[in-house]
């Protein structure tokens, strides 16, 4: 039997893993620093297993994984969160040869992840962004300010979803707005505010050619916060240019793995505006499973078989939403609430956790919120 061990259980990416091997037939265990975790109430679950923390007690977590591979006999190891990637692919080599970790190494990973090093790479590469400035010491602050036109957007170099953004909207605002963000997020970036039209996630699989072999592409219909972040209802759809655009851009990078790459659409030009580049699994997976890009297996399969057949197509107008808590969120956030389209109540879209099939993982969901409660590490998750 085939067997995969499957990492950071909380998030709803890798329950999404789980499912996917699961209904393969996979032995399928998952794991997390609490128990209280989504994907450790599946169904598809053949093992539960609360390690610790990769980030703060990281020799702990590498004596605990070498354990655990050799008496389980993983083929496959799937971290979804790049903290936990980074540690194991920095480790590799406490891994046997018959356990796949088919990622990226970490300063490839850590330079996508930085925004200013990936729009100066973007833009060298003739890829349209938004308007950036780059501040690598604080007196260049007066110069920018002079420079700029509100509204802007400061954002760190590296964080995920809308944490630590500021929007800045008078120019009398923007240095002490620069100076509280660089605080905890060193020298941010400034970047022009594109009012939106469309908003679109790219999710990539490159071989170990560099040559892209798995692609979606998804819209963002609803997200939280409201004005902009992480999305909460997507919808799959097709653009080529945009898949073209993000499949030019990490294949130049020479990259191998998963990668997930944002856009915007800029109204002025109704071209599309490199936003970021996610060197992990993203928070939407479940919906490019729906519509037919199983990307947790693929990657698997490229992992085991060396390669994998293209896959390209995949059913389009497929909805997935995060009801809990995101969208529910979106829901009591937004003024407009009761004009959403598609309607909040409409109870036939998919969802990235509920399903009557395998019920349980909706328990882990909300019980997970118990864990940011007690446990420090958890608890700085809300404020990254």
């Amino acid at each position: 039997m085939n067997r995969v061990l499957i990492l950071d259980g909380m998030w709803n990416k890798s329950l999404a893993a789980v499912r996917s091997f699961g209904r393969r037939g996979f032995f399928v265990a998952a794991g997390e620093k609490t128990g209280l975790a989504a994907a450790l109430f599946s169904r598809y679950c053949s093992r539960r297993v609360v390690y610790p923390s990769p980030t703060e007690r990281t020799g702990e977590f590498l004596a605990w994984l070498e354990s655990e591979v050799r008496e389980y006999k993983y083929d496959f190891i799937l971290p979804t969160e790049l903290s936990t990637q980074t540690v194991l692919t920095s480790n590799r080599n406490i891994l046997p040869e018959s356990c796949k970790l088919p990622f990226a190494e970490t300063d490839p990973c850590m330079k996508l992840q930085d925004k200013a090093f990936l729009m100066k790479y973007a833009q060298g590469l003739g890829i349209d962004t938004p308007a950036t400035y780059f501040i690598d010491e604080l007196p260049q602050l007066e110069i920018v300010d002079r420079a700029i036109d509100f509204p802007v957007i400061i954002k760190p170099r590296s964080s995920s979803g809308s944490r630590g953004i500021a929007y800045v909207t008078k120019k009398k605002d923007f240095l002490s707005s620069y100076l509280e963000v660089h605080r905890k997020y060193p020298f941010p970036i400034v970047q022009e505010y594109i009012s939106k039209s469309g908003a679109f996630g790219v999710g990539l699989l490159l071989n170990y050619d560099s040559k892209v072999k798995a692609s979606f592409v998804y819209n963002k219909l609803r997200e939280y916060p409201v004005k902009g972040g992480p999305s909460t209802l997507r919808e799959s759809i097709k653009r080529d240019d945009v898949k073209t655009i993000a499949g030019r851009l990490l294949e130049s990078f020479k990259w191998t793995g998963i990668a997930h790459v944002e856009f915007i659409i800029d109204p002025r030009d109704g071209k599309p505006k490199l936003l970021e580049v996610n060197p992990r699994f993203w928070g939407s997976l479940q919906l490019a499973i729906e519509a037919g890009v199983d990307f947790p297996y693929l990657l698997y399969k490229l992992a085991v078989d060396g390669d994998m057949e293209p896959v390209h197509d995949y059913e389009t107008g497929v909805m997935c939403r995060c009801l809990i808590p995101g969208d529910l969120l979106h829901f009591i956030s937004n003024p407009d609430r009761f004009k959403l389209n598609p309607g909040f109540f409409d109870m036939s879209i998919k969802d990235d956790v509920l399903s009557s099939i395998d019920p349980l993982p909706v328990v882990g969901r909300v019980l997970s919120g118990f864990s940011f409660l007690y446990d420090r590490e958890m608890r700085s998750i809300l404020h990254r």
